[in-house]
């Protein structure tokens, strides 16, 4: 069974990343957050995108076979920022052992209901990462959440500390560009595609500045792969990083 409870707090001394105000502001989609009609219709449309990078780097992390269905099976996994969990199920589906994190009590609430209902088994908990004793894992995902957080390089030391000896980190996160600002804040925040206030373009992280900050934690960023958006094809996988990329990292 699911289940939404704390663990005991670890010694780890380090910054803190949740700015209050912005847990405040997913706390409050939480109760839709699985609607793929509602306020968070734009992530439904970019797990997928997330999901297919995410299964080419496992099978090429681990040699996997890429017609193995289940390439996580005897691996554990972390989301951290897991909101509602759109992600952690798919990863319990990969066959990982599943721990996500979140900000917001809300969503982790939400997200116990629905992995129960969804009879997957899925340890969720709120608040700072660093205050969870939880061990490492082999996979550490953190998906549209370094540009939320407060302090940058003591997220990504949280982030490194949750890294088993071998593991495989993946990040996402929007670019800082002049197009990023238009269609994200302007147009997306603008049109109700994504709820207003979810963005300040400050604090988005170009390429350079996220392999400089992965690198002061002790972390060997990948190739960037952009999420780019077109009429057509909608969010896909592009060698375009203006709006949104997502990268794998491992220790160095």
């Amino acid at each position: 069974m699911s289940d939404a409870t704390t663990s005991r707090p670890s010694n780890t001394s380090v910054g803190q990343t949740i700015r209050p105000e912005e847990a405040a502001h997913f706390g409050k989609l939480a109760k839709d957050w699985w609607d793929p009609k509602g306020s968070s219709a734009m992530l439904h449309k970019l797990n997928p995108v997330r999901l297919k990078f995410l299964r080419e780097a496992i099978d090429l992390h681990w040699t996997g076979d890429v017609r193995d269905a289940r390439p996580l099976a005897g691996k554990s996994a972390l989301d951290v920022g897991c909101g509602a969990g759109l992600l952690c199920e798919p990863l319990a589906r990969l066959g990982a052992d599943v721990t996500g994190v979140d900000a917001a009590p809300e969503n982790v609430a939400a997200a116990a209901i629905h992995a129960e209902r969804s009879g997957l088994d899925i340890r969720y908990m709120a608040g700072e990462l660093a205050g969870h004793d939880i061990g490492t894992f082999d996979l550490v995902t953190a998906m549209e959440v370094i540009e939320h957080v407060a302090d940058k390089q003591a997220f990504a030391a949280q982030l490194a500390v949750r890294l088993a000896e071998g593991g495989l980190m993946v990040l996402s996160t929007p670019n800082r560009t002049v197009r990023s600002r238009a269609l994200m804040i302007g147009a997306a925040e603008s049109f109700g595609l994504i709820p207003k206030g979810t963005h300040e373009w400050s604090d988005f992280v170009t390429p350079g500045e996220l392999s400089e900050i992965l690198a002061s934690a002790g972390l060997i960023m990948g190739e960037p792969k952009g999420i780019a958006f077109s009429p057509m094809k909608g969010l896909h996988l592009s060698d375009d990083l203006s709006l949104n990329y997502i990268v794998t990292a491992r220790a160095a």
